[in-house]
């Protein structure tokens, strides 16, 4: 009789053990197909602050070479010129007796968003991080290099709309990866790529 059910028996082990093995071969498949997502936008994420980063850093050599002790260059008649002016504070000119600690803000913006890479999944949160580390890089350049001192330098700005603070295309990168942040915190769309609703 327990011969007879040990050889009953034998045909459901190899069934559990495939089903089980179908399983962890699916598990396998899905954090692998993962990975290659989450690279690609960590690849966007960078990818889009070099940009941002690059075309700040050059834009503040072309004004500090050309534009610095000039007079200001008009582009659209007195609604928009181009006025290179040295900025101690943060972005748009506040806050200047505190550069040491928007440094050190700037820093530790530029931390978290490396450390928030690591689980991001989303493509317009790629978009929107990357602005925002870009932008704090450029920033934060001039802080470290330029005078009077490390940590201490004022950010060179120069985009000057009527009736309006002096800014740079740091600034807007920052003002535009926060704006998208906010959109896509009320959309309920989180950095790991899922979708939430309150």
């Amino acid at each position: 009789m327990a011969e007879a059910e040990r050889i009953i028996g034998t045909p459901d082990t190899p069934d559990a053990d495939r089903e089980e093995q179908e399983r962890a071969d699916t598990e396998g498949t899905a954090a692998e197909a993962g990975q290659p997502r989450g690279k690609r936008r960590i690849a966007v994420l960078f990818a889009v602050a070099v940009f941002a980063y690059a075309l700040d850093l050059i834009s503040k050599m072309i004004v500090v070479a050309k534009l610095e002790h000039q007079e200001p260059v008009e582009i659209v008649g007195d609604w928009l010129r181009f006025e290179a002016i040295r900025n101690a504070g943060a972005a748009f000119g506040f806050g200047e007796a505190f550069t040491v600690i928007f440094t050190v803000i700037a820093a530790v913006v530029i931390v978290v968003i490396i450390r928030l890479a690591r689980k991001l999944y989303s493509l317009p949160w790629a978009i929107a991080l990357g602005l925002l580390l870009g932008g704090a890089l450029g920033n934060l350049t001039d802080r470290i290099f330029r005078s009077p001192g490390v940590f201490e330098g004022a950010v060179v700005d120069f985009i000057a709309p009527k009736h309006f603070a002096v800014f740079n295309l740091a600034d807007s990168a920052i003002v535009c990866g926060g704006i998208l942040i906010v959109l896509l915190s009320f959309r309920g769309l989180d950095p790991d790529g899922t979708v939430h609703k309150d």
